[in-house]
């Protein structure tokens, strides 16, 4: 099958978190989330892959959800009809996630009380992990979903927010 990723018709216009699935959240958390959402509509390429004559074209709405250790993507049409269900193991990626939140504390310890410099560099790691974070995620969805780089960033940070404490 071809992908066009570069269609309208391959992207999501909407996301649903599974309230009941994420972690408790202060008001800081939940602003994150509501902006990984944004973020991830404003701007991506989402293409389920499979035989296109029963997934046919979309847009596409995604909910989110975490059951039994893992990452549930219930993909349907915008009219709500099914597409399918993708049930991710969180193991390949809860190293990398644990890793980028250790980062994140940091980075945010140091724009209180470190030099430029300090706070610059603990960025350009974050950004690192979050970047290995995406690679892994898109490589995980490389033969259910077509999604670019940067749709797998923004997936990636909403799938720690099932994380954050």
């Amino acid at each position: 099958m071809s992908t066009d990723t570069s269609s309208p018709s391959y992207r999501l216009v909407r996301v649903e978190l599974d309230e009941r699935s994420l972690a408790p959240a202060n008001a800081d958390i939940e602003h994150e989330r509501k902006v990984a959402v944004y973020d991830l509509l404003q701007e991506n390429t989402f293409q389920p892959l499979g035989d296109a004559d029963v997934i046919g074209e979309g847009p596409f709405v995604l909910y989110l959800s975490s059951s039994e250790g893992r990452l549930v993507m219930d993909v349907r049409k915008e009219d709500e009809t099914p597409v399918g269900q993708l049930h991710l193991s969180m193991a390949p990626l809860r190293k990398i996630i644990k890793d980028y939140f250790l980062l994140c504390e940091s980075y945010y310890d140091a724009i209180r009380n470190a030099a430029p410099q300090q706070i610059e560099t603990i960025d350009m790691a974050r950004r690192g992990m979050h970047n290995e974070g995406s690679e892994i995620l898109e490589e995980r969805l490389k033969d259910k979903i077509a999604l670019d780089f940067d749709t797998s960033r923004r997936l990636f940070t909403l799938i720690c927010s099932f994380y954050m404490k």
